[in-house]
């Protein structure tokens, strides 16, 4: 079965668990260009969608390492048809960098035929039109260590070395339990399926919650990638999975420490500067319609509470360690919050 953020076939297989789909593209954009495509500021274009997950990592990641001048940035919009992911935010449907509709161009420019889903997010080489790589899960581990001559002047070190072994194994974990744990949940076609994945998806919380009960981040005393892989997932579980899912024993808003770390992401620069719920709830109950035929977006849940005071400084830690904040967003990729949540804190 398809990954749900490519847009071919339904998502519900009737009596059969969910299974993604992890096969993409592997070419990598590397200082030294081995696989053909070395890091060039202005070269590449990242296609992304605020609405999903996935997309959402490279949004953030870009963001906290300051390559936004560097790498441009093409938003397709919240929703999508059977057959690709497109540029309808953009004036005329095109994309005014590649000069496309659809992402599906890109990926035929490159692989005429493809024969799988158009997924977000993607890199695209401005120079030919074509898609590089579509691999979400390498894509921001190369934004730390491939693309470091272009990085703002103390970013952040979200893959330091000393720690890369632990990030690898807790990013696996949450992964399969929790990333990919709600989809097993949403997409299960079965009773059975559905349960073991449901129990499965609360089992990996409960781990994490512990975990944040008293460390503030995930790994090490300051924001690694494993807290931009968890984060997604946490900003869109009230709002999607709870209910949409049926990923719903309780709220993130009942577990303490992952709904105070949850806040605490959203709360700091290049995280909640990122999230838009109105998209988020416009994707997943627009595009999945053999879970929601009807196609209502709900008007809930209140969203305020994300504003709160988290206290999770009472645990120490440095969110940027030797760095330091990302500057505001540019004018052009500022997000405007809606469904009760305020932009001035």
């Amino acid at each position: 079965m398809e990954d749900d953020e490519s847009v071919q076939g339904s998502y519900v297989t009737t009596g059969e668990e969910y299974v993604r789909d992890t096969r993409y593209i592997e070419t990598r954009i590397t200082a030294d260009g081995r696989d053909g495509y070395p890091v060039e500021p202005g070269r590449y274009r990242l296609v992304a969608a605020r609405a999903c997950p996935w997309a959402n990592r490279t949004l953030i990641v870009r963001r906290l390492l300051g390559l936004e001048d560097a790498i441009s940035l093409g938003l397709c919009g919240p929703t999508h048809d059977a057959d690709s992911w497109t540029f309808d935010l953009d004036p005329g449907g095109v994309d005014p960098v590649l000069g496309i509709p659809r992402l599906k161009d890109a990926y035929e420019k490159r692989f005429p035929g493809y024969p799988k889903g158009i997924t977000v997010p993607a890199m695209v080489d401005t120079r030919d039109g074509a898609v590089v790589t579509n691999d979400f899960a390498q894509m921001t581990l190369d934004f730390s260590t491939e693309w470091t001559e272009y990085q703002r002047d103390e970013a952040p070190a979200l893959y330091p070395e000393h720690l890369r072994d632990e990030i690898d194994e807790l990013n696996a974990m949450v992964f399969t339990e929790v990333n990919n744990g709600v989809y097993r949940c949403g997409f299960a076609g079965s009773q059975d399926a559905y349960d073991k994945a449901y129990d499965r998806l609360f089992a990996g919380l409960d781990q994490l919650e512990d975990r944040l009960t008293d460390h503030r981040y995930l790994v090490g005393d300051t924001i690694t990638e494993a807290d931009v892989r968890l984060f997604t997932t946490l900003a869109r579980f009230d709002p999607v999975y709870h209910g949409h899912f049926k990923a719903n024993r309780n709220l993130l808003a009942q577990m303490p420490a992952l709904w105070a770390y949850a806040r605490d992401l959203f709360a700091t620069p290049g995280f909640g500067d990122t999230v838009d719920f109105t998209q988020i709830k416009q994707h997943y109950y627009l595009v999945h319609r053999d879970i929601n035929p009807t196609g209502i977006v709900p008007k809930g849940p209140d969203l305020r509470g994300w504003r709160a005071a988290h206290h999770r400084e009472q645990l120490g830690g440095r969110p940027f360690g030797d760095g330091t904040p990302p500057p505001p967003p540019r004018p052009d990729e500022v997000v405007v919050q809606e469904n009760g949540v305020p932009t001035d804190g």
